[in-house]
């Protein structure tokens, strides 16, 4: 009942009723969908599970532009905020690995979970500032589809001592 009514105040006020083009809020909001790499080592960058979940394999921060990954201890090599930029990067190079797996980014219902390792130097405090590099790219672009539980963690390495690592699982159309 709720949802015929979800449907129907819209019209009734005049409101088209227009589907979310995320590709098209990418674009908008500036963001270019990079070329899915190869994963470095033997696994996959998603794996679909019950045809409406997908797992992503660790993303690194690449730039868009082909450009190095972005590496360094924040606390140490890198700021808060760079660290936060790197993140974005992820946010951008997941939603590629999707549009990949699923041919269109409108299938993703909803982001579950996200897991953000943060390359950092002992006793920083503000790992889940940097991750929110990720979270708030990903609300951006998402909306309320985007919103999600999290965890945030800080680690003494991660591979090729990339800044930040994320993984998720989204929710998708079968």
């Amino acid at each position: 009942m709720m949802r015929q009514i979800a449907r129907r105040v819209p019209v009734a006020y005049g409101a088209a009723i227009r589907q979310v083009h995320i590709e098209k809020r990418i674009e908008e909001l500036g963001y270019k969908l990079p070329t899915v790499s190869a994963p470095k080592g033997n696994y996959v960058l998603t794996r679909r599970l019950n045809d409406n979940t997908v797992f992503t394999a660790g993303h690194l921060p690449l730039p868009p532009d082909g450009g190095d990954l972005i590496t360094g201890k924040v606390g140490d090599d890198l700021t808060a905020e760079e660290g936060y930029e790197a993140a974005k990067h992820v946010a951008i190079n997941m939603l590629a690995s999707l549009k990949y797996e699923l041919g269109d980014l409108d299938k993703i219902k909803g982001l579950v979970k996200v897991f953000g390792i943060v390359n950092c130097v002992d006793g920083f405090p503000n790992q889940p500032a940097v991750i929110n590099g990720f979270s708030d790219t990903i609300v951006e672009i998402l909306g309320d589809k985007g919103k999600h539980a999290r965890s945030a963690i800080g680690t003494n390495a991660l591979p090729l001592n990339v800044a930040v690592e994320v993984e998720a699982i989204f929710e998708v159309e079968e």
